[in-house]
């Protein structure tokens, strides 16, 4: 299978390939994505592990990550539309660091939003307030084109009761129980609900989604759901395998 910008699979069903996020960029066309959404290693030191799959995120330090971020993003910006943006969705472990980096790629005027997902789950410390909540970096290509459309939410207040209104930039979206029948089994698996605003807020009717640590592909079926095309890799087959499930079982 070679990599391109839209493989298609058995029934015309598009694909994602197993190779790693910066050979993959060599092969997609310059000024071609509306949205790069990317959910890289976090840095955490340990073997993440589910029933489908298992890999290492363990670093020599975390100058070895934040070079290997560097690396891959600057061969990301040159695929971009103008009107693109940018995701990129990490944690409290490298969140500074990796705002520098975009900082010194793109310029800090290219910063939109620092995204709060706000998911609830999990457990606490005595020793610290709970950690609860991963940290999403907006940048756009160019700030003055880049196309948005404001997600709507269930207003609070009681003055709008029964309204919607705009999302703030905290998503307050329930990650995923180990009962939820849309877990796959894949390590740290973001549930669709937290992506399907994403791309609907951020990637145009028909634009191109590029994802290149896919994962258990959460991104791109949002995507494929929404309407958009895709484009994705992961140098894990086993993450592969399970997009391409998952891709196929979507409807058209």
């Amino acid at each position: 299978m070679t990599t391109a910008v839209c493989s298609l699979g058995p029934d015309d069903k598009p694909t994602v390939v197993c190779a790693d996020w910066l050979a993959f960029c060599k092969y997609l066309r310059p000024t071609s994505v509306d949205l790069f959404y990317v959910d890289p290693p976090f840095a955490t030191g340990r073997t993440q592990s589910g029933s489908v799959s298992t890999y290492d995120d363990s670093w020599a330090s975390i100058d070895d990550w934040v070079s290997w971020l560097r690396e891959r993003l600057g061969a990301t910006l040159p695929l971009m539309k103008p009107s693109g943006s940018l995701l990129l969705h990490i944690d409290w472990r490298t969140s500074h660091h990796a705002r520098l980096v975009l900082d010194d790629l793109l310029g800090p005027d290219h910063f939109v939003n620092h995204l709060i997902w706000s998911y609830g789950l999990g457990g606490s410390s005595p020793r610290r307030f709970a950690r609860k909540h991963d940290d999403i970096l907006f940048y756009a290509i160019d700030p003055d084109r880049y196309w948005f459309e404001a997600p709507m939410v269930p207003a609070r207040s009681r003055r709008m009761k029964g309204q919607q209104k705009k999302a703030t930039d905290v998503l307050d979206i329930p990650s995923l129980n180990n009962m939820a029948a849309e877990r796959t089994g894949y390590p740290t698996q973001k549930p669709l609900a937290l992506l399907d605003v994403l791309v609907r807020s951020c990637c145009p009717p028909d634009g191109l989604v590029f994802d290149p640590c896919c994962g258990s592909g959460t991104s791109l079926v949002a995507a494929l759901k929404a309407g958009r095309r895709i484009a994705g890799c992961d140098q894990n087959p086993d993450a592969v395998a399970l997009t391409n499930t998952r891709l196929a079982e979507v409807e058209p």
